[in-house]
């Protein structure tokens, strides 16, 4: 089963979570033991996961991305968004998670977040159940 959502972004850089949908279309799949791949079509945006309970570390992964690779930084491609292209490849496209019993298994306190480097920005995400 394929499914996919809309992710309307409000920052430049910002982690939403997106766990609620993905389970929506997990449970709307009827699978029960698989897989669960989340997909972000976007070059400037990713999926990770990570840390939901505390705020910080959201906060914290941004800051940290935002020195690494700064946003001006002379960068050679005319758009502007250069920065975003890279936070994008490093952070990934993409994050595959096990479902068991018909849910996604995550650790207490993991979150699968929609990551956006050149919002704001009206997005979309695909995920792909596959199982029994």
């Amino acid at each position: 089963m394929v499914g996919k959502f809309k992710v309307n972004t409000s920052k430049r850089n910002e982690l939403i979570d997106i766990t609620n949908d993905i389970n929506a279309i997990v449970k709307e799949s009827d699978v029960k033991e698989g897989f669960c791949l989340v997909y972000c079509p976007h070059t400037t945006a990713g999926i990770t996961i990570n840390e939901g309970a505390d705020p910080d570390v959201k906060s914290d992964i941004l800051m940290q991305l935002s020195k690494v690779v700064p946003e001006d930084k002379g960068f050679k491609h005319s758009e502007g968004n250069s920065d975003a292209h890279i936070k994008s490849s490093i952070i990934g496209a993409s994050e595959i998670v096990v479902v068991n019993d018909g849910k996604l298994v995550l650790g207490t306190w993991q979150k699968i977040f929609f990551a956006e480097f050149d919002g704001p920005r009206n997005r979309k995400v695909v995920v792909k159940v596959i199982g029994d």
